[in-house]
């Protein structure tokens, strides 16, 4: 296996660890998308919605903590807004979004890159408590084909 392919396999797994711990951490709405043909420095874009500041907060601590002891890795930068509406981590290969309701429906991150493929978490294992949104569901089943 080269080099790049093992680094894809990495991010990819990294990704979906990251969406999992969300999960588990009750987020809504989560996609992984695979971005690495549309914008060239990131492989994946988890994004998650979380109900109030808290949290987004023990989703953020959550993805970082499962992150560090699966993957083996620590975010290169962590940032958000001081209301706690968004919170972003930024691990080079992948970057997590966790956004308040009426924040991710702002920014809509996943529309602006509804080009890029979405991994269907419901076929992966691990996921307990996947909800979405009619908007997300309605992407989601789009992107399926």
């Amino acid at each position: 296996m080269t080099k790049t392919a093992t680094t894809v396999a990495d991010s990819r797994t990294c990704a979906i660890t990251a969406a999992r711990a969300a999960d588990g951490k009750k987020a809504s709405d989560i996609m992984v998308q695979e971005v690495r043909e549309l914008i060239g420095v990131t492989d994946y874009f988890v994004i998650a919605t979380a109900a109030n500041n808290r949290q987004v907060e023990a989703i953020v601590d959550e993805v970082e903590e499962q992150l560090r002891v699966t993957c083996g890795i620590k975010p290169l930068h962590r940032e958000g807004t001081q209301d706690g509406s968004w919170s972003l981590l930024d691990y080079g290969s992948i970057v997590v979004h966790v956004f308040q309701p009426e924040t991710r429906e702002y920014y809509r991150l996943e529309a602006l890159w509804n080009d890029a493929p979405v991994i269907d978490l419901a076929a992966e294992e691990g996921f307990e408590n996947l909800e979405y949104s009619d908007r997300i569901a309605k992407l989601l089943e789009a992107a399926r084909g």
